[in-house]
């Protein structure tokens, strides 16, 4: 059996604005178990915190794209949340992976975005800044 890699994936791209969110995602990204489960599926241990991503208008098809899509599950611990992951590549260069909360009434062109490093300082991003995500289906 031939495993498909990253360069033989699917792939579809997004463009979004970022955004200062309300410190949840930091809060689930710190969490053991997460921090667990993205180390073991994805190849790297997060960052505590997630980038928020506005989708440009044009973009939310492909999220309701991913929510239908096969992902790499976060599987929770009881009280929290399960969420949905997929591996991607953010400006081209940086390895980090889209998450998909699987909370009722989360907003539909939002994305968060983990990584191994803090992108906003990596990137030297601010809100507002727009930035390009590729990810792997």
């Amino acid at each position: 059996m031939t495993r498909r890699n990253e360069t033989q994936a699917k792939t579809v791209l997004v463009r979004g604005k970022v955004f200062s969110g309300t410190g949840e995602g930091a809060k689930f990204a710190s969490l053991p178990w997460v921090k667990r489960q993205i180390k073991e599926k994805i190849s790297f241990t997060p960052y505590p915190g997630t980038l928020n991503l506005r989708l440009n208008s044009d973009f939310i098809g492909v999220r309701r794209l991913l929510e239908n899509a096969k992902a790499i599950d976060i599987l929770p611990e009881p009280g929290y949340c399960s969420g949905k992951c997929f591996k991607a590549y953010i400006m081209q260069r940086l390895k980090c992976a889209v998450i998909l909360p699987c909370v009722k009434n989360y907003p539909k062109d939002v994305i968060e975005i983990v990584a191994p490093s803090n992108l906003r300082e990596k990137l030297k991003l601010s809100d507002g800044d727009e930035v390009e995500v590729k990810i792997f289906l």
